[in-house]
């Protein structure tokens, strides 16, 4: 009896983190959708006139809106623990301090998270999503040597060649966007100067999202925060910052939007209201941004290097592959076309950042330079988790 509850209680484990797993890959993606989908729709803003959502900024906010929903969460599960606790024990002093929620070390991740987002947001604007979604794969590069100048992790052989892997991946995936014949997605038309900008854009957002992860790394992670508390603390730090300082900032810098600014809210808010659609867009990545991280840092612990690496890999293809259904058919103002000229090079851009990610986590070595940790599979996975920042770049939705 006992051995059939015992394999009851696996399979029901296997099951679980299985339905976590795909809504994390579902989730992931739709962040990365919907946030495009909103950036290729058009409505009438604050004036009347009709223009395509371009509002990187306030689309920022509503990543932070997402994260700190995760911030529910925590405090239920922390209150749940309390109620246990004391269940258990009866003689708990009744004037025990409660941890504190709010504190300073999260102001300058936020501030990370705020320009890592908004830099990617902005290159979003000028290029494909399944370009967008590869080109995040340089976050590699820039946490491995942040690491060791930071952290003084020990890079070894295999680990650098895989970023050397990476960087040609991102070089040709990044020269196959530059060439292509239609300058970007059907529906958006950018010239190549633009497609250059998102491109550089999208590079730097990853350095600044390395950045956050050593940051994270060295004031966070020894004051043993639970992951959720730092996603959702970072969101309620991420929705003070942009609504009292950020966007009423960049309302009265000086730009081509309405009302002559660089960033107007309020035009934001007027063409979710005109077009039901960007209002969807906007709550699905909300929420999509809640959910997964929900999901990632649930499984997270469960997760291998290999797990994380082909969970990544199947959010790329499966974005492209929808970017692409859309487009052909379902509506071609949406979505992004597929080049016979030089989207075969994109692929082959895409399998050289698999495979550099692969070497990259010791997932595949090279024997005669193996570092000392890849003697067997088993101690590459313990390995790897016990060096894991914080939050894992590859968990990460901006």
């Amino acid at each position: 009896s006992s051995g059939i509850n015992a394999e009851y209680g696996m399979a029901s484990i296997r099951v679980y983190t299985t339905i976590l797993v795909a809504g994390m890959l579902i989730t992931g993606s739709l962040n990365t959708l919907t946030k495009k989908a909103q950036n290729q729709s058009k409505a009438r803003g604050i004036y009347g006139e009709e223009r395509k959502f371009n509002h990187p900024w306030f689309q920022t906010l509503l990543m932070f809106y997402g994260e700190a929903i995760c911030l529910i969460v925590y405090e239920w599960q922390r209150r749940k623990a309390r109620k246990e606790r004391e269940n258990q024990i009866q003689d708990i002093p009744s004037d025990i301090e409660p941890e504190r929620v709010l504190t300073g070390i999260f102001v300058v991740p936020t501030i990370c998270d705020l320009i890592g987002t908004t830099l990617s947001g902005i290159g979003l604007l000028y290029v494909p999503a399944s370009v967008w979604q590869m080109l995040r794969g340089a976050i590699i590069i820039f946490a491995g040597i942040l690491s060791v100048i930071f952290l003084k992790r020990k890079m070894y052989p295999t680990n650098w060649i895989g970023m050397g892997i990476v960087m040609a991946g991102l070089a040709t995936v990044g020269l196959s966007s530059v060439l292509s014949d239609k300058g970007g997605s059907s529906a958006d038309g950018v010239s190549h100067g633009e497609m250059i900008l998102g491109i550089v854009l999208i590079l730097l957002a990853q350095l600044v999202s390395a950045s956050q992860m050593i940051v994270e790394e060295i004031f966070i992670k020894k004051h043993n925060v639970p992951p959720i508390q730092v996603v959702g603390m970072e969101g309620c730090f991420g929705v003070l910052f942009m609504s009292l300082l950020v966007l009423p900032v960049c309302y009265f810098i000086p730009g081509s939007g309405p009302h002559d600014s660089y960033e107007n809210s309020l035009d934001a808010i007027a063409q979710m209201w005109n077009n039901p659609a960007i209002l969807g867009f906007g709550l699905a990545y909300l929420f999509s941004i809640s959910f997964y991280n929900y999901f990632g840092l649930s499984v997270t612990k469960s997760l291998t290097a290999v797990h994380r690496t082909l969970i990544d890999a199947c959010r790329t293809m499966l974005v492209w592959v929808i970017d692409l259904l859309i487009h052909y058919c379902i509506l071609s103002s949406y979505g992004e076309a597929f080049d016979m000229t030089y989207g075969f090079v994109q692929i082959g851009g895409f399998a050289l950042l698999m495979l550099g990610t692969l070497l990259y986590n010791e997932i595949i070595y090279i024997k005669c330079i193996a570092s000392p940790r890849t003697t067997g599979f088993a101690e590459i996975s313990a390995d790897f988790e016990g060096s894991q920042p914080l939050l894992d770049g590859s968990l990460r939705a901006n």
